[in-house]
């Protein structure tokens, strides 16, 4: 069995005019949010053996959250090719990891992530809340495949097993 779990970033902040995107840092928010998040995942067995993440400033900054946590041989890959990448792109990239590299760890964006979830699970369970975003910053995706390499999962194949918003743990 595959166990993928996607952590979209925390949340961002836009106070600085002018920064580019990619280099925007967590805001307050996302700073409290991201070792709640790291420590969820970590009290749930759900630490991965390989990370891929972005190399966004708040991609990193939310994986730093977790480094505590991690197991010494965990493999970190950082990328800027989830920062561009769409949910087919996100596939792709998943589908080529190594069979032993279970469970694995995106770290990423939205409207990808929404996305990659929706087409992975069938039926598709993430209904936006009243407030917004299915998947809202710092929430984390706990989806399984009933295969045993990556390159064979495929959209509707995966279950969620677990969707986890950070005002689902800080109230």
């Amino acid at each position: 069995m595959m166990s993928l779990i996607l952590w979209r970033h925390a949340k961002s902040s836009w106070d600085e005019a002018g920064l580019a995107d990619h280099d925007r840092p967590l805001n307050g928010r996302g700073r409290r949010a991201a070792p709640v998040m790291a420590a969820y995942l970590a009290d749930n067995g759900l630490i991965p053996k390989q990370v891929l993440c972005s190399t966004s400033l708040r991609t990193r900054e939310t994986l730093a959250a977790l480094l505590t946590h991690l197991r010494r041989d965990a493999v970190i890959a950082l990328t800027r090719d989830i920062y561009e990448a769409d949910a087919s792109d996100l596939l792709a990239m998943i589908r080529d990891q190594p069979a032993g590299a279970t469970p694995l760890m995106v770290i990423g964006h939205n409207p990808t992530f929404e996305d990659l979830a929706h087409a992975l699970v069938s039926p598709a369970p993430l209904a936006p809340p009243a407030s917004g975003s299915a998947f809202p910053t710092a929430a984390a995706a706990h989806i399984t495949f009933s295969c045993d390499r990556w390159a064979d999962i495929a959209p509707g194949t995966g279950t969620l097993e677990s969707l986890t918003r950070p005002r689902d743990l800080m109230g």
